[in-house]
């Protein structure tokens, strides 16, 4: 008989406990963002695909097509076209490609460029049906904010 009351009691406690638990997370504020009418702020340590630093001063690109990052690149979704115009001393980029479907999100291309003309983007709403439109010419998203 003992037993039987004491478990009572600690069945009791037990549901008086959890019942208060319940009552504080109800009148605690809500934490829920309304997604598509409210955008959370993004930490700066996210890391989105890979974006090419367009140069303040220049308008223009850092690159200098060096292919480290495309070296480097554990999962060889970075290609880097660059061609040497007649009768100049250096290479001029002409094409930067990133196949984010095979990207690992690793960052070894933007800590081994030696310009630091690569970064993370912030984008984090990729949602699309096919896989050209993980496709991106990084150049031309430079161009276009030029």
């Amino acid at each position: 008989m003992k037993q039987y009351f004491s478990l009572l009691f600690i069945g009791t406690k037990s549901l008086l406990v959890g019942l208060g638990v319940t009552f504080r997370a109800l009148l605690s504020p809500a934490v829920t963002v309304h997604y598509p009418r409210q955008k959370i702020a993004i930490t700066p340590n996210f890391r989105g695909h890979t974006l090419l630093i367009q140069d303040r001063s220049t308008g223009l690109h850092r690159c200098i097509v060096c292919m480290v990052c495309e070296r480097n690149c554990p999962s060889n979704c970075i290609t880097v076209v660059g061609e040497k115009p007649e009768g100049a001393t250096k290479k001029v980029l002409t094409a930067y490609r990133l196949d984010f479907t095979r990207c690992s999100l690793c960052g070894i291309c933007v800590e081994c460029c030696p310009t630091q003309a690569l970064d993370f983007s912030d984008e984090y709403e990729l949602a699309a049906f096919s896989r050209e439109a993980y496709h991106y010419n990084l150049l031309e998203q430079v161009e276009k904010t030029a």
